[in-house]
């Protein structure tokens, strides 16, 4: 009976999460019954979609849910083999026990590094996927803007927008990031909207506007996008990170959606399910080739794991922000 670390969350954030929102808590977890694994969790996503659940949805008190990978380390079920790796929804803790729901077994590419499952290779990438190419109905040369382009959604999609040839205009929050899109990941514009007014910014960096743009952010960057959308213009809205800590996001020029005729929709991966087979299939060459780009930084430990968290919703990160919880 193994022991294992869990975060919890003990009360709600004000503004920007804070220490004393969680706790880290230590408990006893039992070996696996007949028609179940007991998994060991090995990476942890850490999300911006995780903050508004610390508002309304995530239990007091429990453990926190969250994207993680794990290894089937005791099993007494017929599908699943001690060393066996599988994906899981909960995250935030090292151990737990399954009868098998919500685990999906994997198989690691084996010229990839693991860690590429959990983002580039795994929900980030394949909701940037789907995001721009079946929600933004991307098309070949088009002129397309991206809002924390340096993020883990937000790169892929950008360079995705890149291998279809597009113009591709990318927003962040850094130097250093501005620096690595432009060198790295070659996109055509980077703006740094903490130096230059993103308004003003947006409309210099599209000369020709924007077909496509794919939103993480709302709030101001999703009003300087729509004064630049072309006629039957898209914007897949992925995320409103600019709210995810006051709880609201205005945007004062949504009537422009009417008279350019712009089709705006939010979505989750789960819309576009029968994509799952070409994404991996396109993603997995894509790595290979080194067509695409990725970022990852990786804090160790449970006791880390909202620390991870404070420090994304702060920007601190560089691409994925992932918690190792074991080797």
């Amino acid at each position: 009976m193994p022991k294992s670390r869990e975060v919890h969350l003990i009360q709600r954030p004000t503004g920007e999460p804070k220490p004393e929102d969680f706790a880290l808590v230590e408990r006893d977890v039992p070996d696996a019954a007949d028609g179940q694994v007991l998994i060991q969790n090995l990476l942890m996503s850490v999300d911006p979609a995780m903050r508004p659940r610390l508002t309304a949805g995530q239990a007091l008190n429990e453990t926190m849910m969250g994207g993680a990978l794990g290894r089937v380390v005791q099993s007494k079920h017929p599908d699943f083999a001690v060393g066996d790796l599988v994906s899981n929804r909960l995250g935030f803790r090292e151990y737990f026990v399954s009868d098998e729901k919500g685990l999906s077994k994997l198989t690691p590419q084996p010229d990839l590094p693991l860690t590429v499952h959990m983002h580039a290779l795994g929900g980030t990438g394949f909701t940037a996927y789907g995001g721009i190419l079946h929600i933004g109905q991307l098309k070949e040369g088009e002129q397309v803007f991206v809002s924390t382009a340096a993020g883990a959604v937000g790169s892929v999609a950008a360079q995705i927008a890149k291998i279809k040839n597009c113009y591709v205009v990318g927003s962040t929050g850094s130097d250093d990031k501005a620096q690595w899109l432009k060198d790295e990941v070659g996109l055509d514009a980077v703006i740094n909207y903490k130096k230059e007014p993103i308004r003003k910014a947006v409309e210099a960096a599209t000369p020709k506007g924007i077909d496509v743009y794919f939103d993480n952010v709302g709030g101001e960057h999703l009003e300087a996008a729509l004064r630049r959308m072309n006629t039957l213009g898209r914007i897949p809205v992925c995320g409103f990170i600019s709210g995810y800590n006051s709880g609201h996001s205005t945007v004062s020029n949504l009537s422009n959606i009417i008279y350019s005729r712009v089709m705006l929709r939010g979505f989750v991966a789960t819309d576009f399910m029968h994509m799952r087979g070409d994404f991996e299939r396109d993603m997995a060459q894509w790595l290979r080739d080194g067509r695409m780009k990725y970022q990852e930084t990786v804090r160790d430990g449970i006791e880390n794991a909202a620390g991870a968290l404070i420090g994304l919703m702060r920007g601190e990160n560089a691409g994925k922000m992932l918690v190792r919880l074991a080797e």
